[in-house]
C-alpha cells in the first residue's frame, strides 16, 4: 500500500508538500537509510522513482516530467531532463538487481533455501512497517518497537556481510 493511498488532495501545492514530507521522513528511517546504502539505487534515483510513483499511481496525476521534477526535495529546481536521465538510470538499476537475481537462481547460487532468510527479512520489515503505523495513534511500548527495529537491523547487518552469500 502506498502511503497516501486513498488520500484525495485537490491542492497540488499540499500534494507536493506531502510527498516532499513523507520522503523526507522516509530518508531518516534506520531501516531504508541501511537498505538504501546496501541497494545499487542512489538517495536522487530512489526519490525521483518515488516520486513517479506516487504522482502517477496515488494521486493518479497526468503530470509532465517538468511537473514531477518540482516534486523532488532539494531547493534546487532541476530539468525535465535531468529528472527523466535520474529516473531511467533508476529503472535500469532496478531492472538490473532483477536480471540478478534470476540469474543467481538460474546458476543454481541462489535456490530456495538461500533466499529464504532475505524473504523473511523482507516480510519482518513490511510487519514491523504496519505495527508501527496502526500503533502511532496508540499509546504503545516504544521499547518493543525499538527492540523490534534492532532485531530487523541486526538481521540485515548478518544477511549485508560478503560471507552471507557463501553460505
Amino acid at each position: 500500500m502506498y502511503p497516501f493511498e486513498g488520500v484525495l488532495v485537490t491542492d497540488t501545492q499540499k500534494r507536493k508538500e506531502d510527498v516532499q514530507k513523507w520522503i523526507k521522513g522516509l530518508f531518516k528511517d534506520r531501516i531504508t537509510k541501511f537498505l538504501l546504502k546496501n541497494s545499487c539505487l542512489t538517495k536522487k534515483q530512489l526519490e525521483t522513482l518515488l516520486i513517479d510513483i506516487l504522482v502517477e499511481k496515488v494521486f493518479n496525476i497526468k503530470a509532465t516530467y517538468e511537473e514531477k521534477a518540482s516534486f523532488r526535495i532539494s531547493q534546487k529546481k532541476i530539468t525535465r531532463g535531468a529528472f527523466n536521465r535520474t529516473l531511467r538510470q533508476a529503472r535500469k538499476n532496478v531492472i538490473k538487481s532483477i536480471y540478478t537475481v534470476i540469474l543467481l537462481g538460474y546458476l543454481g547460487i541462489l535456490d530456495d533455501s538461500s533466499l529464504y532468510p532475505y524473504l523473511e527479512i523482507s516480510n519482518k520489515i513490511k510487519e514491523f512497517k504496519e505495527r508501527y503505523e496502526r500503533d502511532i495513534n496508540e499509546a504503545i511500548d516504544y521499547s518493543i518497537l525499538n527492540v523490534l527495529k534492532e532485531n530487523i537491523e541486526d538481521s540485515l547487518n548478518e544477511l549485508s556481510r560478503v560471507k552471507a552469500l557463501a553460505k
